[in-house]
């Protein structure tokens, strides 16, 4: 067993961005991790620097003709032929091409393949890669600002090393949509999403259940806290020790929390920590990542309290000085981030978001247990 919780991250994710126009031109992975890291939540040996994942890994689930135009697209920019780029979505459709195009996502599916490895070998314990989480990617195409999908591709590696019962859930604001359509029909995995209805990709819809081992909760927009424990307690706990599951894959998107621009759900980061606090204990082994979040203090605060929660850690009611630096050294080029209020930049905990829990949430509940 792993003594205590692993961090994996990359300085790739500093340099990096899509670009400054899109949604994921912000600091992300790398805010929440100097915030962890002024925090003194981990220690140096604790940390593992993400390695990038090789072609042939990548190849056990993408096309290697999209992965040699990703290549291309890297190399030549904005190089890439019209054909190609319409034909694997890549410089288009909020796919931008941009100069690690390649070497990103590689190294967050690097980071997840590593981090299960480590868990396998270890027999147990918790890994939290940050920058994963890209649930959106095709086997021969970008979708959804996801060039790859590393939990399919972490999920394959586990069933190549011969797990039996690999339970997945994602918490994204979006329908993990990638992972259900690539993995749904294999009785060794269940997959579980808690997303917005009639959002982007418009799939997930109460009663699907992909291939016959998905189970969506698609919920109502101004989804409050809540509805979001009820859901943990009567559906995401349950099914989990229903499953009893050798490993647990967590996807925490950010996006689901009050102050994202991309949804129109309403948490606090709080209802998110109990997610994670429960969940972390339904299986011996316990692989974290990120996913979506388009506001960086809110995606900063939530993943570092992520961490917390994965190694038992109390939220500290306001912040120390130097992760208040972190916080407040952020730019956000949008009109929430143009007077970002201090409690962005002085605590870590978002007021809680109570409400009723309606009826739309009740029945996407009652479904996934039928």
């Amino acid at each position: 067993m792993l003594a205590r919780p692993l961090l994996i991250g990359s300085e790739i994710y500093r340099r990096s961005t899509y670009g400054p126009r899109h949604p994921l031109a912000i600091p992300r992975v790398s805010t929440a991790l100097d915030l962890i890291w002024a925090l003194g939540a981990v220690e140096p040996e604790r940390y593992v620097d993400s390695p990038r994942a090789s072609l042939d890994q990548l190849a056990r689930f993408h096309d290697r003709d999209y992965l040699a135009a990703l290549e291309l697209a890297e190399r030549d920019r904005k190089q890439l032929p019209d054909e190609d780029r319409r034909r694997y979505q890549i410089g288009i459709n909020g796919n931008p091409i941009f100069p690690e195009i390649l070497s990103r996502p590689s190294t967050a599916a690097g980071g997840t393949l590593k981090g299960l490895a480590l868990l396998h070998e270890a027999g147990g314990g918790i890994v939290h890669n940050v920058g994963g989480g890209t649930h959106h990617g095709r086997r021969d195409r970008a979708s959804g600002f996801c060039y790859l999908n590393d939990p399919v591709l972490g999920i394959l590696d586990l069933l190549d090393r011969g797990y039996e019962r690999v339970l997945y859930v994602d918490l994204d604001a979006h329908h993990g949509d990638g992972v259900q359509d690539a993995l749904s029909h294999d009785p060794r995995v269940l997959i579980v999403s808690v997303h917005e209805s009639g959002r982007w990709p418009y799939s997930g819809t109460i009663g699907d259940r992909g291939g016959g081992h998905a189970r969506n909760i698609p919920v109502p927009p101004g989804f409050n806290d809540d509805e979001m424990d009820f859901i943990l307690d009567e559906a995401l706990v349950p099914l989990a020790e229903r499953f009893a599951p050798e490993i647990l894959i967590l996807q925490l998107g950010a996006d689901a929390l009050a102050e994202d621009p991309l949804s129109k759900l309403e948490l606090s980061n709080g209802a998110l920590w109990r997610a994670v606090a429960a969940l972390k204990r339904m299986a011996p082994k316990v692989l974290a990542m990120g996913g979506g979040g388009y506001n960086p203090w809110s995606v900063a605060r939530a993943w570092a309290g992520n961490w917390l929660m994965l190694n038992d850690m109390a939220v500290p009611e306001r912040l120390p000085f130097a992760a208040e630096a972190v916080l407040r050294a952020l730019h956000w080029d949008h009109s929430k981030g143009r007077e970002p209020p201090d409690h962005w930049f002085t605590t870590l905990a978002d007021v809680p978001r109570p409400g009723p829990i309606r009826e739309a949430v009740r029945l996407a509940v009652a479904d996934v247990l039928s």
